[in-house]
């Protein structure tokens, strides 16, 4: 497999590694936030030589003050990628169901944690199989990797960080759905509305209706409408720190380095002393 320098891979590219018996780790991450981790659909068929992630218990500590889904402890998760067979020098492409939610998670810790050859495969399993591509139910123990984690690779945003970005100069994007980040309708969280200074830019709206992400000049442009720059701090948050890695995402292949506030939305409401905006994005 040759190295690549987008986060993205197409289905194809992905079948010609595979192929060619290249040395990478395949990681299936389908996973809802409704009912969690899928891992019914990895037996019932998978990417051949994949190894099933689940997002709560891998890629996120028990919920806490930290939030919903806190950054994993270190250790832990170091231990866990090298037993799904995650090494420091192979390459390592992440997918989920289809609109790459969940697989961002795992590219942003991945990366966060000192990986530096991680890619999302576009539009999921679903394109994979869409474009005829082979599936398994074989369940493969994997070869345990050398993967050590080492800070450094992405940037994270404490609560208070998150605030000030948003107050002096900066942009701080909220990846949630229009009504949640107005405080119109709040289906998880207790607390309804979004961090002071925010700007709202949805997920779903850095998506074609395929799955696949939009052309990066598209996404430029979009970032652009809302006030993205590239001399200005850039951050940005969700409900729990997942879509948001998303949002980073987005942003990279738009030519952007943005930072991501990890415990979100439901950190942010576990203080009460933290202010609550409402109303539509200005």
């Amino acid at each position: 497999m040759s190295p690549s320098t987008s986060p993205l891979v197409t289905p194809g590219q992905l079948a010609r590694w595979l192929s060619a018996e290249a040395c990478l780790t395949v990681l299936d991450v389908r996973w809802e936030v409704s009912t969690g981790a899928d891992h019914a659909a990895y037996l019932a068929g998978h990417i051949p030589g994949a190894v099933f992630i689940d997002l709560d218990r891998q890629l996120a500590d028990p919920p806490s003050d930290r939030g919903r889904h806190p950054l994993p402890d270190a250790v832990r998760f170091g231990g866990e990628m090298r037993s799904a067979g995650v090494w420091n020098e192979r390459p390592v492409v992440v997918y989920d169901a289809a609109a790459s939610l969940a697989a961002a998670r795992a590219w942003w810790l991945l990366r966060y944690f000192g990986h530096a050859r991680v890619a999302v495969l576009d539009g999921g399993f679903a394109t994979w199989v869409g474009e005829g591509y082979p599936v398994s139910s074989a369940v493969l123990t994997p070869e345990p990797g050398d993967f050590v984690p080492q800070l450094g690779g992405m940037r994270a945003l404490t609560a208070e960080q998150a605030a000030a970005l948003a107050s002096s100069g900066g942009v701080l994007l909220d990846a949630r759905a229009p009504e949640r980040f107005a405080g119109l309708s709040e289906p998880i969280d207790p607390v309804a509305g979004h961090i002071p200074g925010a700007r709202n830019r949805p997920t779903a709206a850095n998506l074609a209706p395929d799955g696949r992400f939009l052309p990066p000049a598209e996404l430029k442009a979009a970032f652009e409408e809302i006030g993205v720059r590239e001399d200005a701090p850039l951050g940005a948050y969700c409900g729990s720190g997942v879509t948001a890695a998303h949002e980073v995402l987005a942003l990279e292949l738009a030519g952007y380095r943005a930072a991501l506030y990890p415990g979100s939305w439901s950190e942010w409401i576990r203080d009460p002393a933290r202010p609550v905006a409402r109303g539509e994005d200005r």
